[in-house]
């Protein structure tokens, strides 16, 4: 044994829940089959009499344990401290985590639950502990080199392991990247791609210098997810073909949780095509996992914890709503029906992508302005963008773009994020995710719409997936709290000539002046101004001559203040409706004016 394994350790003291009485207990040199460090805690100490009622299932290995220590007598009622247990002799646990469940009867970390007289934890007292909070980790094992190492292995022999056949012995744990990768350029030469090495080495260093007892472990397998506690350091041995020849010691909960139960910004980390993942962007989730907010509750009382700040994991998974429209906003919009804003409503939420389309005029920007302010909460969750044809991926979403150096002064061309990458970003920042956020694309036609959104066109149909983008080489996924809603102006290209596969991930709304919620707007509005009707009788009438319902005028033209002003509404026909009818029928020797203008269509009302 080395030294450091052989070192001896101070007494280390534990606070049990409720405001009990304290515990003692000490490491040992001696490591357990699976590499975990033992921790002793002598006779005499006292234990928690009840346990928290998620503790069978979040910590089914201890829970056994502690059952058999209480029915062999090695755990009795205590006469030092009525109405608790105590140890009756010195216990040997495998782990102090362990060691931490079992007096405290709840999910315990015992590299920071047990502490120094003077307040230090125990991880400061252990190799191959780094500073920093605890996080949680996904290491693939379900298909290295064709076996599924997670059953055959892992949970069975509490390990995590992962392959670096070529890697020379004697590599340490806490070794540094830049040293690593020398060692890796040089170790796989002529076997692996340079990507290839880079990409090993990011994770073997992970694996090493990264991850520390008391960390979580994730790993899928038979479409389950299997959580569990590293127990111990990290270790080179040697296994069989290279497939396990890193190891770390893991306490494994016996039972995985079914892959498509889990929340979706959880399945979006786990896609992401790397045998090691930091998953510290979605810890809360992963800490949640089996547990109902009152078992959270019942666990957070039991650890003494500040009852007036919310618990992280019930903040983390507060479910995400859309707002039920009211009447007050049918009737701001002059929406003849507040239960056709209900059906926009549910089809966001079950698409996520939404198409409002119809002739000029309609009021599709002004309704998804407003619609997505209201669900929202406020303008600043709200983003819009007009799409035209020379717009690309790299006006999007990102792409290198000139940029002046504010000191030098000199230009370089640097990555820059575009509109839906900044409101991606914004909309997954921690305590924004339950919080409803809207991307406006204006126009959404008028772009190649596969050049523009590149490889997130694929996102828009598999929103629990990541990819690998194309710049930045960043895993980047749709935030589940992010709706895109577009307009399609119908008379300036036919939604006919919409791709099948913008058809999949959109739902498409017309807006029409036809039918409602349009055909009867202006009447709406002029009786809200207390105007007299004549100008939606003008235009129901001018309507009913235009065969091609995508030509059809939409009442916005009308619903301006300059309209009803001196001579506004011939001013507003003249200039602004003429015209329109005047391209549409281009070329047929139609005589527009006759047969649109405001003269014949008086003349046919009366």
């Amino acid at each position: 044994m080395s030294a450091e394994e052989t070192r001896e350790y101070p007494e280390f003291y534990l606070r049990l829940p409720n405001g009990g009485p304290v515990a003692r207990g000490r490491p040992t040199d001696e490591l357990g089959t699976n590499g975990s460090r033992k921790f002793v805690v002598p006779a005499g100490q006292p234990v928690r009499p009840d346990v928290v009622p998620s503790f069978p299932t979040r910590v089914a290995g201890a829970h056994k344990q502690r059952e058999e220590l209480i029915r062999q007598g090695r755990i009795r009622p205590s006469e030092k401290w009525p109405g608790w247990l105590e140890t009756a002799e010195a216990i040997t646990f495998d782990a102090s985590s362990r060691a931490a469940a079992v007096l405290k009867g709840h999910s315990a970390n015992g590299w920071i639950n047990w502490k120094t007289e003077d307040g230090r934890p125990l991880g400061d007292f252990m190799p191959g502990m780094w500073p920093g909070p605890n996080r949680p980790w996904l290491v693939r094992g379900s298909n290295v080199s064709g076996l599924d190492l997670v059953q055959r292995m892992w949970l069975p022999e509490g390990r995590v392991t992962l392959a670096a056949s070529r890697l020379r012995q004697g590599v340490e744990q806490g070794i540094s990247k830049d040293q690593l990768r020398i060692l890796i350029q040089e170790d796989y030469e002529s076997t692996a791609t340079y990507s290839q090495k880079q990409q090993l080495a990011e994770e073997v260093h992970a694996f090493l210098s990264r991850m520390k007892p008391g960390d979580t472990v994730c790993t899928i397998s038979g479409g389950r997810l299997y959580l569990g506690e590293i127990t111990g350091g990290a270790r080179q041995i040697e296994s069989e073909g290279g497939r396990s020849n890193l190891q770390r010691p893991v306490e494994w909960q016996p039972n995985g949780y079914p892959y498509d139960e889990l929340p979706e910004e959880l399945q979006q980390k786990l896609s992401v095509q790397h045998d090691v993942v930091d998953l510290s962007s979605v810890q809360a989730l992963v800490d949640g996992l089996g547990l109902s907010d009152q078992e959270l509750a019942e666990e957070a009382q039991a650890v003494d914890r500040d009852p007036s700040v919310e618990i992280q994991v019930v903040a983390a998974r507060r479910e995400l709503e859309l707002p039920e429209p009211t009447e007050g906003l049918a009737a701001e919009l002059l929406v003849h029906d507040v239960d056709w804003l209900r059906e926009v409503r549910h089809l966001l939420w079950d698409e996520r992508q939404l198409v409002f389309y119809g002739p000029p005029g309609t009021g599709k920007t002004y309704l998804a302005l407003k619609l997505a302010e209201f669900l929202g909460g406020g303008p600043e969750q709200v983003k819009l963008v007009q799409f035209h044809p020379s717009y690309a991926y790299e006006d999007f979403f990102e792409g290198f773009r000139p940029q002046e150096d504010p000191q030098t002064r000199e230009v370089a061309f640097r990555l820059t994020a575009g509109p839906l990458r900044e409101l991606a970003d914004l909309a997954s920042r921690e305590g924004n995710r339950h919080i409803p956020h809207f991307l406006i694309i204006d126009e959404i036609n008028r772009a190649n719409l596969a050049k523009v959104f590149g490889e997130l066109y694929f996102l828009l149909e598999y929103r629990n997936k990541s990819v690998r983008l194309t710049y930045s080489g960043d895993d980047f996924a749709l935030p589940p709290n992010l709706f895109v809603i577009g307009t399609m102006n119908t008379a300036d290209r036919s939604i006919a000539l919409v791709d099948a596969a913008m058809r999949r991930r959109f739902a498409f709304v017309e807006l029409s002046p036809r039918t409602e919620p349009t055909s009867g707007l202006l009447r709406r509005w002029l009786e809200r101004e207390g105007r007299d009707p004549e100008p939606a009788d003008l235009l129901d009438a001018l309507n009913s001559r235009i065969d091609d319902p995508d030509f059809r005028i939409g009442p916005s033209y009308l619903m301006k203040k300059g309209v009803y002003r001196d001579s506004g509404l011939e001013r507003t026909w003249r200039t602004k409706i003429l015209p329109l009818l005047e391209e549409h029928h281009y070329g047929e020797g139609v005589d527009v004016e006759k047969r649109y203008g405001l003269t014949a269509l008086r003349e046919s009302l009366t």
